[in-house]
């Protein structure tokens, strides 16, 4: 740890571990289907993975948070986590002993040791709010990188510019105020605290705060990491790919996809969305966040080390003979009205109820097999797989990849 950046980021999470979410002897509630092996390999690749009993890296895992969520959705998995801070990996540790977990794993390394050994490769990596607070996050991607294997997946999350705006002011400002104290993060919190409760109600940093991000700052770990961490790199589109494309994996899309489509910020305007038609899928990305830059306060996204299957089910023989299950993470199930991976809301037809019942407990049983008890069409089918309600697995026959 003689690199100060680093220590100074060690620091700061053995004074607040971060996540601060309470341990709890209850499996974690609700659901992240980024941390569902078979739910993430879908939406990356259109189908199943061939096996669950996979190798799992969650890299920077902080207080176990994440990790709990790997192990109770992966139970066939083997989970490798680490993170930088002692003091976070002792709550991880209780977490997951709370869970009765016993499929992981847990570590104390830097991202930035180019000698990280952590007995890869692995088949799904998980690195969620790390690679943005390294004193240099193109070599920890690479070291990441080194550990994905062929037909892996990699799931990150970093921080946007464009919608952190205020927070970068706040940042720089504490920073001023500390003068000599700064690198006291107790100190840093309570400056911080002070600064928001003499600003004006019209202030823009603190309309921000108070809109977007208060409820979770009353946690002063939530605090600290927002407002007075000492390293953090937010990134632009821009900047963003030609971060990624230093690596040798495959950019296979965000894990948000609704904040990128088009239409949300241009709507259905014709003449709009045809001159947007030529544009690359980097420039449309652009666009969108130089027109609406508050949402985007972080891209998260998958990347993947090829050979990746690529099953899209637009022919109708190849929809026909996959065998469909139900998606894993869907809230509210069984019932007309449920929500969907993304946790948008979905109204389904007694059709549709119908199919997703024969999905649930189905292991061999084609789509044009389940399709007579349920009156549905091979599109409403379709249409299920879109909505990410169920998963297709291909007729063992097939062998488009």
């Amino acid at each position: 740890m003689a690199d100060p950046v680093t220590a100074a980021v060690q620091k700061l999470y053995d004074t607040y571990p971060f996540p601060p979410e309470p341990l709890s002897d209850q499996p974690p509630p609700g659901y992240n289907w980024r941390w569902s092996w078979p739910a993430a390999y879908s939406f990356c690749t259109g189908r199943t993975p061939t096996t669950n009993a996979i190798k799992i890296l969650d890299a920077g895992c902080g207080t176990g948070v994440g990790t709990e969520y790997l192990a109770y959705l992966n139970p066939k998995a083997q989970i490798t986590a680490v993170d930088l801070s002692q003091g976070a990996l002792t709550i991880a540790q209780e977490r997951i002993h709370r869970l009765g977990a016993k499929n992981v794993t847990l570590h104390q390394a830097s991202l930035l040791d180019d000698a990280l050994d952590l007995s890869g490769p692995f088949d799904l990596i998980n690195c969620v709010g790390v690679l943005h607070h390294l004193r240099d996050p193109a070599r920890g991607l690479a070291n990441l990188a080194k550990q994905l294997g062929p037909g892996g997946i990699f799931h990150i999350f970093v921080y946007g510019e464009l919608g952190r705006w205020e927070i970068k002011l706040m940042q720089e400002a504490i920073q001023i105020l500390q003068g000599d104290q700064r690198g006291d993060y107790t100190d840093g919190v309570q400056l911080g605290r002070q600064i928001f409760a003499v600003l004006p109600e019209q202030n823009r940093l603190k309309q921000r705060e108070t809109e977007r991000w208060a409820m979770e700052n009353i946690r002063d770990e939530c605090f600290a990491d927002m407002y007075v961490h000492p390293q953090e790199v937010d990134y632009t589109i821009p900047s963003l790919f030609a971060w990624l494309e230093t690596t040798d994996l495959e950019f296979l899309g965000f894990s948000n996809p609704a904040i990128w489509r088009l239409e949300r910020v241009l709507g259905d305007n014709p003449e709009l969305l045809e001159r947007a038609a030529h544009l690359s899928p980097k420039e449309r990305y652009r666009l969108i966040e130089l027109l609406d830059p508050s949402s985007i306060t972080h891209y998260e996204f998958f990347l993947g080390r090829p050979p990746l299957p690529d099953h899209t089910w637009t022919e109708p023989t190849d929809l026909l003979g996959a065998m469909p299950t139900l998606h894993p993470c869907i809230d509210g199930w069984p019932g007309n009205c449920l929500f969907n991976s993304f946790y948008e809301l979905i109204h389904l037809t007694d059709g549709e109820v119908a199919f997703l019942q024969a999905c649930q407990e189905n292991q061999t049983q084609s789509v044009q097999a389940l399709l007579p008890s349920s009156s549905l069409t091979l599109a409403e089918v379709y249409s299920l797989w879109q909505r990410q309600l169920i998963l297709l697995t291909p007729d063992a026959g097939s062998t488009k990849e």
